[in-house]
């Protein structure tokens, strides 16, 4: 059996963005549910008791992480399911009452798809701009509300760029005019302290993957009171809102992972945030025509996003992926479209420096000499990139002295 941390000997894995790698302690709490306790929770036997009682555990752990009550957590397959299912749940369930929705032209495309789909039911959304930085105006957002706005969906960390979003102002707003508030907070959750409470949220959309657990797992949370509209229908589990039989071993897996990260988080942020300002500092000293893309400290600790000038971020990943250090040029949702990405295009990137930007994302494992060693990858093929690039050697003939893109 080839052990998982032999297949990475001697490769640097910084694209935890897209996905972690599963912590030990959560793979070791999920494989009794594959084999021992293995019942279906929804059956009343024994076996059934044991599952139901994980489940259950792991709904309280992941309630406790954004301070929520138990009974608030319905678990799904991840947080496309969850964004899905919060946005069709709010807009049709509330028809009668508008079909106006606000959200931030930054979403991640669980969001955005959802948006494109509701508009072509009758809805009416509203992008909001955001800044350089990628950051909303809470008041734009207000000046964005009408009487027939239903729902606010704003994400709380930026999957690509790690800017957070002043997720309690926005929240305060959507309260006071009587509108329900949406986070995705995929990439926020358990990397970030949340507290849905104080930060007036009804909604929030989580997944166990980007948080050392399993894929296949997710959560939405949904504040009591709020009228949940079922996806799918079928059987009577989660409380009759989402038919199918659970995945129990990834339910206790997430719930593990919530554990844990409540447990390790400050711990966690604080080594990822030193990685993380070393690794921007290196690049932006050390590699010219360079931008930060994102703000320099508002953003997720593990996230680094660079834009390159005169590379294309492709050909970069393929030069990277042979040193053996694995990236990504933004979401890997969207890997495949040769579109540059929507949120580098929001924060006013040029086509062309959407297209050589670089996301870099850390872990809890990462280490400052892998960070140094993938530094230096990176200078070597950014070097040999803009050697074959026509454009940089007319940049240079120009005799420009300019370091920014």
């Amino acid at each position: 059996m080839v052990n998982g941390d032999d297949r990475m000997n001697g490769k640097i894995y910084l694209d935890n963005a897209a996905t972690t790698e599963m912590h030990p302690d959560v793979l070791e709490a999920m494989l009794p549910y594959f084999k021992a306790q293995y019942g279906n929770p929804s059956s009343i036997h024994g076996m059934a008791k044991y599952a139901r009682e994980a489940r259950e555990r792991a709904r309280a752990s992941v309630a406790e992480l954004i301070n929520a009550e138990p009974k608030e957590i319905y678990f799904t397959a991840g947080g496309t399911e969850s964004d899905n299912w919060a946005l069709k749940s709010v807009a049709f369930g509330n028809r009668s009452k508008g079909n106006h929705i606000i959200v931030s032209k930054i979403e991640h495309h669980a969001v955005m798809n959802t948006c494109e789909f509701l508009e072509k039911n009758g809805f009416e959304i509203t992008y909001i701009d955001v800044d350089e930085f990628g950051i909303v105006d809470p008041d734009d957002v207000r000046k964005a509300i009408r009487p027939e706005t239903t729902l606010i969906s704003v994400m709380y960390a930026n999957n690509e760029i790690g800017t957070i979003e002043p997720i309690s102002e926005i929240g305060k707003i959507a309260r006071e005019h009587g509108i329900l508030f949406h986070t995705d907070a995929v990439q926020a959750f358990g990397h970030v302290h949340i507290d849905v409470k104080r930060e007036n949220i009804d909604l929030l959309s989580a997944s166990a993957h980007k948080l050392y657990g399993p894929k296949g797992a997710g959560a939405l949370y949904v504040r009591e009171g709020v009228k949940l509209e079922p996806l799918m229908h079928g059987g009577a589990q989660e409380r009759g809102t989402r038919a199918g039989t659970e995945n129990v071993p990834g339910i206790v897996g997430m719930g593990k992972a919530a554990e844990i990260a409540k447990r390790d988080m400050d711990e966690r942020i604080a080594k990822e945030t030193e990685l993380r300002d070393h690794m921007i500092c290196r690049i932006l000293e050390e590699v010219p025509f360079t931008k930060l893309n994102g703000h320099s400290t508002r953003r997720l600790s593990g996230n680094v996003n660079i834009a390159f000038s005169f590379i294309e971020g492709e050909s970069a990943l393929m030069l990277l992926n042979h040193k053996g250090v694995f990236v990504s040029t933004g979401s890997a949702c969207a890997s495949g479209s040769l579109d540059p990405s929507h949120v580098l295009l929001a924060i006013g990137l040029k086509h062309e420096t959407a297209h050589g930007s670089i996301r870099f994302t850390l872990s809890y494992k990462t280490t400052r000499g892998e960070v140094d060693e993938a530094v230096d990858a990176v200078k070597e093929a950014v070097g040999r990139l803009r050697e074959m690039s026509p454009l940089y050697a007319d940049h240079l003939k120009i005799g420009t002295n300019k370091t920014e893109v």
